[in-house]
């Protein structure tokens, strides 16, 4: 997979940095970690690397063995969604009438 922006792409290699620094940070092999996440070696490896064409359940995966899943639950939660809430506050009505 060929990724067309260059934000995206130091993106996922940042995420895949941090995957690698948090599991040694906790004293977790790389071959562990594969082991609990029901993957193999090259897939962590590919994970840490940041490779686009990883599953986002491997990354996904990585981050719940990592206790930091509920960070993932809630990047588009609608209440951390401030481009949406504005583009929703700018089609409120004027005025609000009381139906007859």
């Amino acid at each position: 997979m060929t990724v067309k922006s260059f934000r995206v792409e130091r993106i996922l290699k940042k995420l895949g940095s941090d995957i690698r620094d948090a599991r040694k940070r906790r004293g977790i092999t790389a071959q562990l970690m594969a082991e609990r996440m029901g993957v193999t070696r090259v897939t962590v490896a590919n994970i840490e690397r940041g490779e686009p064409s990883t599953g986002m359940g491997n990354y996904a995966m990585a981050l719940h063995i990592l206790g930091k899943a509920d960070e993932l639950e809630m990047i588009m939660d609608r209440t951390h969604d401030v481009l949406g809430l504005d583009l929703m506050d700018e089609k409120l009505p004027k005025r609000v009438r009381v139906p007859k």
